[in-house]
């Protein structure tokens, strides 16, 4: 298994270019500037819930990416953004996500895995519900000097 030996950019950096504001506490123990680079796509995808906006969630993704979201498992950026921007309108309409990263690891000098712990917050909650806490793998890729999402799945922690 290669290490990463390569930058994976500026944590600081990437997250004001999305206009993300930087949560330090959110990084956890997880504070080398490789990791905090690659715990930039985690809070981005928070922050796509934090706004409800099926376009800034879904251009997260790599073009090819994957998101297994409960039963439904979606094979592509555009799958992404059409099931999130129904789910926006219905069911999720100001839900937010809360989590926070128990491990990351470099796979290559490209590809990385963050599992965290966290889960879906419906409008007007302010704590995970247990039957929406769920652990999360992500892998996220160096594409094209961007970091992006190839792979979000989720497992229930209970039930």
């Amino acid at each position: 298994m290669t290490t990463a030996t390569t930058s994976w950019g500026n944590a600081s950096d990437i997250l004001a270019a999305a206009g993300i504001p930087e949560e330090i506490s959110y990084y956890r123990a997880f504070t080398s500037e490789d990791e905090k680079a690659v715990l930039t796509v985690p809070m981005r995808i928070q922050e796509g819930w934090e706004r409800n906006d099926a376009d800034f969630f879904a251009d997260t993704f790599t073009e090819n990416g994957s998101l297994l979201m409960q039963d439904d498992q979606l094979r592509s950026r555009e799958e992404i953004r059409s099931f999130m921007a129904t789910g926006f309108q219905g069911k999720y309409k100001g839900a937010r996500v809360r989590g926070w990263p128990l491990t990351v690891k470099f796979l290559t000098d490209e590809a990385a895995m963050v599992i965290s712990q966290g889960g879906i917050l419906l409008a007007g909650e302010d704590t995970v519900a247990p039957q929406r806490a769920v652990r999360v793998t992500w892998i996220v890729v160096k594409q094209q000097g961007q970091l992006k999402l190839f792979s979000h799945q989720s497992s229930p922690i209970s039930g």
